[in-house]
């Protein structure tokens, strides 16, 4: 099997997973409970707060635990929203966000709030001159993605950063959860507000995420009740899947730059071998994120393209695994100005440091194999 296929979800490290096994038979306590089991769930807790923090740069009471990087979309967003209607109903974003932020965004325009989609160029970058065009007394809220999950497109954070110490009463929010290990570091401008981050992103559990919110940035929270995470995020912890967090945060770090050097070996041997059809076009920018890789083969659908690499045990997606079951034209690649024709045949592969140049030249002889039968049917 050659899974790649990594921006969708990765594998747990054999240790993360030890984590959580380890946590959920010792420490099953409530964290909120008086008693000792509670107390020494609290505490391990604490200290999973305490070292994420540390990893991020952040202080541990800037660090929230949710359910993962829709949920942190969501709060950032929905939580600006609400905290400061008063204040404006303007918000910003680029037309090239994860659907967990777009989605919020048409929730808020249903409710009275004007949305601005910032355009991307070819590369899909968005304009720091259009952003400040766009920028009013109004606005509450951007919102911009670090690395795009579709294409691979890194935003300039730090050059949106510079603009927004102009403009201090827009919350900037940054959606990294394709970002950890691969944009070091990962906090990458003093402004950013709020971030929000996925374990199973980074080779820990599914069902728990990460929003760090900077001192002084006020969000109302979304679920409310028994008073968890300081009163901001109601409901009982999920203490192991928050210690494997941590371990699988700190050991993704550890590994980045081994790792990337490795992707980028890795996706280089796959885009000279794709690049020589004169059939293929290739969407990924070249200077964007080193694990991730956009392409099409005119006329192949992606879908089509997909089951038939995972007939020879080789998995990648469509353009976002979150909408891969739901027809329609990637919406990034539209943004892109990539025509239809072409952004319907989108595929992704998505690369771990794990993968291997084997793996690579495997992956280049079924293509040519594919290639051949497709045009032979066409």
């Amino acid at each position: 099997m050659i899974y790649f296929d990594n921006s969708a979800t990765t594998k747990m490290y054999p240790e993360v997973l030890d984590t959580y096994r380890k946590v959920n038979e010792q420490f099953f306590g409530n964290p909120s409970s008086l008693h000792r089991l509670g107390n020494e769930a609290d505490a391990l807790l604490q200290q999973s707060r305490k070292q994420i923090a540390q990893l991020l740069g952040a202080q541990p009471d800037e660090i929230f635990f949710t359910s993962g990087g829709t949920e942190s979309d969501n709060w950032a967003i929905k939580g600006t929203a609400m905290e400061k209607f008063a204040a404006g109903k303007h918000m910003i974003a680029s037309s090239v966000e994860h659907p967990a932020v777009t989605k919020s965004l048409e929730q808020l325009e249903k409710l009275g709030f004007e949305i601005s989609y910032l355009p991307v160029d070819a590369n899909g970058i968005v304009s720091i001159e259009e952003l400040e065009k766009a920028i009013r007394k109004d606005t509450v809220l951007l919102s911009v993605m670090a690395i795009n999950n579709e294409v691979g497109s890194i935003q300039p954070i730090e050059a949106i950063g510079e603009l927004l110490e102009n403009y201090p009463w827009v919350h900037f929010h940054v959606d990294a959860v394709q970002a950890v290990g691969e944009c070091e570091p990962l906090i990458r401008h003093p402004r950013v507000d709020l971030l929000s981050l996925s374990a199973h992103k980074f080779n820990g559990p599914k069902g728990v995420g990460i929003l760090y919110k900077k001192h002084g940035k006020r969000i109302a929270p979304l679920l409310t009740g028994g008073g968890q995470e300081s009163g901001m995020r109601s409901t009982t912890e999920n203490v192991a899947g928050v210690a494997a967090m941590a371990k699988a945060l700190r050991m993704t770090l550890e590994n980045s730059a081994s790792s990337r050097k490795q992707e980028q070996l890795v996706r280089n041997k796959l885009v000279a071998a794709i690049s020589e059809y004169e059939d293929v076009q290739i969407f990924s920018p070249e200077d964007g994120a080193g694990h991730i890789l956009c392409f099409a083969m005119k006329g192949v659908r992606g879908e089509v393209m997909v089951h038939a690499f995972e007939s020879q045990g080789i998995f990648i997606s469509t353009t976002s695994a979150c909408s891969s079951r739901k027809k329609g034209t990637p919406y990034t690649l539209g943004s892109m100005g990539v025509p239809v024709s072409w952004s319907q045949c989108a595929v992704r592969i998505s690369l771990s440091g794990e993968n291997t140049e084997a793996e690579a030249e495997s992956f280049i002889e079924h293509f040519r194999t594919l290639h051949e039968q497709f045009q032979k049917i066409q």
